[in-house]
């Protein structure tokens, strides 16, 4: 249930970046008040349950590390990428997010879902996850056949959209290393990175447009500011808590797994919302899609030792 509404979430997440970026917001401006936004929320959630936020100076750095290719970072270059690059395109280079995160927990020791038969002294799981991974590479790419856009995986925007994937799986490693565990509750742990983001953010707020103070963010209108506010208060914050949760009990290939469902919650939002025609290869990449993800996200049962009684 956590993963369905993290994906749902974080998966319509594209679409109020299109509407923020066609309604007058820059993308600087998008990554400073989507973090803001979410850290304000957290701040607020954390407050109302009496966590307080870490203390510590090595603590806050390691946040600010995750901040920075967690949020400020991806938010950015995904803000940037979705001004030339369609939305099929963008889920797709998203999805690779899992295989990122696979590789790096691997070469780190932090993918926790792995193990080691006793038996025989070999991985008894990577096998299985990593046909789950690339099974569910293979129904985002059934989905949204990228081979029928003309030159999109080569443009620069695509190219930050790889960029912000890559981030990610840098940022579940760093969390589930050195944040996961510290003490602190998840939710003023959120809270704090989040706010840390927003600080980092804001320093590229100058190349990112002007800003006045009376008359907002110069050149966007209502529409544009109702989006990055579901963007920053539904998508950021809500989500990222969800997230972080997900992190701590299940390690960072599973939660990087969410990436999976983003183009399925697009292909379903542009069929209810905007009137798309959900074709028969979408719905059978869906399938492939949550197949991948059920293989990614197994856990293989603990085989039990029946013990020999020797009269």
């Amino acid at each position: 249930m956590r993963t369905a509404v993290l994906a749902l979430f974080w998966g319509s997440g594209f679409l109020w970046i299109r509407i923020a970026l066609q309604h007058g917001l820059t993308p600087v401006q998008i990554t400073v008040l989507r973090a803001a936004l979410g850290a304000a929320v957290l701040l607020l959630l954390a407050c109302s349950a009496r966590q307080r936020l870490p203390r510590g100076g090595a603590l806050w750095r390691r946040l600010a590390v995750a901040a920075f290719f967690c949020n400020a970072l991806p938010f950015l270059l995904t803000a940037y990428g979705e001004r030339s690059v369609g939305s099929g395109t963008a889920g797709v280079l998203h999805a690779t997010t899992p295989l990122w995160s696979l590789l790096i927990g691997l070469a780190l020791g932090t993918d926790r879902t792995a193990g080691t038969d006793r038996t025989t002294g070999t991985d008894r799981t990577t096998p299985l996850r990593l046909t789950g991974l690339l099974l569910g590479f293979a129904g985002v790419l059934l989905i949204l056949a990228p081979w029928r856009e003309s030159g999109g995986i080569s443009t620069p925007g695509a190219l930050a959209l790889l960029g912000a994937a890559a981030s990610y799986a840098v940022a579940f490693a760093h969390m589930a290393r050195a944040l996961a565990g510290t003490g602190t509750a998840p939710l003023a742990l959120s809270a704090a990175q989040l706010t840390a983001a927003a600080g980092l953010s804001a320093v590229a707020l100058p190349a990112g447009g002007p800003l006045n103070p009376f008359s907002g963010f110069s050149g966007a209108d209502p529409v544009g500011l109702a989006a990055v506010t579901v963007l920053g208060v539904a998508c950021t914050g809500l989500t990222f808590h969800l997230n972080y949760r997900l992190i701590a009990t299940e390690g960072p290939t599973s939660a990087a797994a969410v990436g999976y469902l983003l183009p399925v919650v697009s292909t379903v939002l542009g069929a209810l919302v905007l009137g798309e025609r959900l074709t028969v290869r979408a719905v059978a990449g869906t399938a492939v899609v949550l197949a991948g993800v059920f293989l990614v996200k197994h856990r293989p049962k603990p085989r039990t030792v029946v013990p020999l009684l020797i009269d």
